[in-house]
């Protein structure tokens, strides 16, 4: 089996929320793997930053967008079609969460979290299409990877309605789209469970050694794990994989005992 099967050296990726967390986690990996990496947030100085870091592994820049306003999407697929004339790999990571109790959960959590989360994706989708297309070729078509949540394939222990609802809903979008663009982009999204992130900190803080306990790999996902599957899913060993909802949680959702 040659190793150029798994290789995405010559490809450019774009990752959306790409300056931290599991999309920095991603975009590293695509840039020492040899693409070349975009990466977009809503704030300059953060894209600034990781770009200083990824340019230490490869060829990386970063385009500063608000995803949650679509004049700002567009800005972004303007700004990418002027980086490059071909894009092979949109990962669609951005996103927002909010906490509440039910009582109080508000209208507002909705309007945003939704918005980032499940309309972002779609739209710029749309928006680099064209790009997209012509990354693809017959034996490696380009791709699409959106990052949903286990929080979405099985009912979280938080009080964040919004977001589980909002990833529920992209793991439909994706096979939805996954239908609509094949053959020429395949589109699959991959469900992290428990990472060490900012957005995490807060609830490991208070129930880490309990989700620990809980994995059946009793450990949390390491950058090398989001990575991974992120190159597979962007190298022609992929090539026959599309509509795909991929939990990346270490065998939390599929090993869950009832009774």
């Amino acid at each position: 089996m040659s190793s150029e099967l798994f290789s995405v050296a010559g490809k450019t990726a774009l990752v959306t929320g790409g300056t931290r967390g599991i999309g920095y986690m991603i975009a590293e990996g695509l840039v020492k793997a040899g693409a070349r990496v975009i990466v977009s947030s809503r704030k300059p100085d953060a894209c600034t930053e990781a770009a200083a870091s990824l340019s230490e592994f490869g060829d990386a820049v970063a385009i500063p967008a608000d995803l949650a306003d679509p004049d700002q999407a567009r800005y972004l697929a303007d700004k990418v079609a002027e980086v490059t004339p071909e894009l092979h790999i949109l990962v669609n990571n951005a996103g927002a969460t909010w906490g509440a109790p039910f009582a109080d959960f508000p209208p507002s959590a909705w309007d945003k979290v939704l918005s980032l989360n499940l309309k972002a994706p779609f739209v710029l989708t749309q928006m680099l299409r064209p790009l997209l297309e012509k990354a693809s070729s017959s034996d490696d078509p380009a791709r699409i990877i959106n990052i949903g949540s286990i929080e979405g394939l099985a009912v979280p222990g938080f009080d964040n309605f919004s977001y589980s609802a909002s990833k529920a809903a992209l793991h439909h979008l994706t096979r939805h789209v996954a239908a609509e663009l094949a053959p020429t982009i395949l589109v699959n999204a991959i469900a992290p469970g428990p990472f060490p992130t900012k957005m995490t900190a807060g609830v490991f803080a208070q129930r880490g050694d309990e989700l620990r306990r809980s994995n059946p790999l009793q450990r949390f996902g390491t950058p090398d794990d989001a990575a991974g599957l992120a190159v597979f899913l962007s190298s022609r060993a992929s090539s026959y994989i599309t509509g795909a909802v991929i939990p990346l949680d270490g065998g939390l959702v599929a090993t869950v005992q009832v009774g």
